[in-house]
């Protein structure tokens, strides 16, 4: 009996748990069923808004009386005509039209003296730097002694050839020994005419050992003493003497490409230096020939005259002036709107009532200067174009001005 007993209650034991089991999987599959019936409400819900809400702006347009209870305060602006002018913006910079880098014209050498400081003004010609001419002086004084040499052997070779001649006038003599002494002294001539090239030469390169400034200007950069080995340019890439001559300044920017066809030598350029707050009319002066590989535009540079507040690599905005056109209808920008037929804005228009209502028209736009935006087709002058209020009106939709 007791064993009976033992068994039925394992057997109500693993009933109940399985029971339990069952339950826990049931109560997961109604809570995922709510879930996705929570979601699926959720969607309903936002598409029926979406429906509400077109068709109260049906309503709106179709039915007069809730219309005229809700007219929409605007602002409006005539349209007119104005000339019109577009500019490109770019960022540029000021440079010099006569820039000197001195280098040595026989390659490098020790300086022995500087007659320059940096920030002194400097004539076209004057000494800068005094090289070592040790080397070049003995070649120039060893020629000089050669020269002398040959003159002497010339002048005895002439002496020669002048007895030999007299003897041959006279019936003495052979023809052979006075061509010989003509013969040298044509090769004694010969050596002088070299030997005076050479000292000529060795003057020259003797002069080289004198270092002169090829520009009139300001001595931007001395980074040179005395005992270093001038070469020009340091081994870290800068230069040892840069002579600036600001006399002739120019703007420079870099272009982009697809500019190249909108601009020509002779347009127009307003320069502006933010620094100076200033601003200097010009035109182009020079465009490339060439588009550069790496930055994808082209170079274009105008004139600037003589301004001693202005500094090469000082920064600049150019605005070149690419596209102009008189009449043109102009609009802000910000009024313009965009449908999935294209462009349009919103001008006010006058009902036989006397009431006013807004009236959406299709334009094409031009370029863009600025907040303002040139109307190609669309608008004619006169036209109230409406230029506050805009947002969320409707074709139809009663206005007023305040």
């Amino acid at each position: 009996m007791k064993k009976i007993t033992q068994i039925t209650l394992l057997s109500l034991t693993i009933l109940f748990i399985a029971s339990c089991g069952n339950s826990k999987k049931e109560g997961s599959a109604i809570l995922n069923e709510k879930k996705v019936a929570f979601e699926k409400l959720k969607k309903e819900r936002t598409t029926l808004d979406e429906n509400m809400k077109k068709l109260q702006e049906e309503i709106n347009k179709l039915d007069t009386n809730a219309a005229n209870s809700k007219i929409k305060l605007v602002s409006v602006s005539p349209v007119s005509t104005m000339d019109f002018k577009h500019y490109i913006d770019l960022q540029g910079k000021v440079d010099a039209e006569n820039i000197s880098y001195i280098s040595p014209r026989m390659g490098p050498a020790q300086v022995k003296a500087v007659y320059v400081q940096q920030g002194q003004f400097v004539k076209k010609g004057q000494l800068l730097l005094k090289l070592d001419d040790a080397i070049i002086r003995q070649q120039l004084v060893a020629a000089r002694q050669q020269l002398e040499g040959i003159k002497t052997q010339l002048s005895f070779a002439k002496n020669i050839y002048q007895r030999q001649k007299n003897l041959w006038d006279q019936g003495i003599g052979t023809e052979v020994q006075l061509i010989t002494s003509k013969t040298n002294v044509e090769n004694f001539e010969n050596q002088l005419k070299a030997a005076n090239e050479q000292v000529k030469v060795s003057a020259v390169q003797l002069n080289t050992s004198n270092v002169y400034s090829d520009v009139s200007g300001i001595a931007d950069v001395v980074n040179i003493r005395v005992g270093e080995t001038f070469t020009g340019m340091t081994s870290q890439g800068t230069y040892q003497i840069k002579i600036v001559n600001t006399s002739n300044l120019k703007a420079v920017a870099n272009v982009p490409e697809n500019y190249i066809g909108r601009l020509k030598k002779g347009s127009p350029v307003l320069i502006s230096i933010p620094d100076l707050q200033k601003t200097i009319q010009s035109s182009i002066s020079l465009i490339s020939q060439s588009i550069d590989p790496t930055l994808r535009g082209f170079v274009a540079e105008a004139k600037i005259p003589n301004d001693p507040t202005l500094k090469p690599n000082q920064s600049i905005i150019m605005k070149i002036l690419d596209y102009a056109a008189s009449n043109a209808i102009v609009i802000p920008v910000n009024v313009v709107q965009s449908d999935e037929a294209g462009k349009y804005v919103y001008v006010m228009q006058k009902l036989s009532n006397g009431k006013a209502v807004a009236k959406k028209k299709a334009i094409n736009i031009g370029e863009v200067n600025g907040d303002m935006v040139e109307i190609k087709t669309g608008l004619v002058p006169g036209e109230q174009i409406i230029t506050e209020g805009y947002q969320n009106l409707y074709e139809g939709q009663l206005i007023g001005t305040d």
